[in-house]
């Protein structure tokens, strides 16, 4: 079948001339004569300016449109990196497990949380830094020892001992690491 084989008109629906016999030439006349008269009556500059608000109407149900789109994309991806870091925190017990063992020398257990680690780093899992200085964002203070005579003050409190240790995903704190602290 080739795309005319669509077009062709039955036999019977043909009048002599060769045209289908529900065609009236003289109605096609008088809509086309009207069609020309309508398009005599448009004023160009009028025209113009429709085209141009209806350009400028179009353009901006884009923008918002896509702007919709940036934002679904955005949500979905907040919704799934909660769902992970749901996951990761349910596995956080097991890390402290390891971490435990790995602290009274159990053996065989140092390269298995080692390599938990590193899988859960790839994905966006960081342990919370407790070299740089007591942050309460990321710090939770559980013990309190004051400053030894002769300490050179400083300008807050200091991180002594990380009793447990806190993890950070995708840059939110996800747990806080217990720590002793000195002032």
């Amino acid at each position: 079948m080739t795309d005319h084989d669509d077009l062709v008109v039955a036999d019977d629906d043909v009048g002599e001339e060769g045209e289908p016999d529900d065609f009236d030439a003289d109605a096609a006349l008088v809509e086309a004569a009207t069609l020309d008269e309508d398009l005599d009556d448009v004023d160009l500059p009028t025209a113009l300016a429709q085209r141009d608000e209806y350009l400028a109407l179009a353009r901006q149900v884009q923008a918002d449109f896509e702007n919709f789109r940036k934002r679904a994309l955005k949500q979905q991806d907040d919704k799934v990196a909660a769902a992970t870091g749901r996951i990761v925190e349910s596995l956080l017990p097991v890390l402290d497990a390891c971490d435990s063992a790995v602290v009274h020398g159990v053996e065989g257990v140092a390269p298995v949380h080692r390599q938990l680690l590193d899988v859960l780093a790839k994905a966006g899992l960081d342990l919370v830094a407790t070299d740089a200085g007591f942050d309460p964002n990321v710090h939770e203070a559980v013990m309190h020892e004051p400053a030894e005579p002769g300490d050179e003050p400083s300008e807050g409190p200091t991180i002594v001992e990380v009793l447990r240790t806190g993890y950070l995903w995708q840059g939110r704190t996800l747990r806080a690491a217990m720590v002793k602290v000195r002032d």
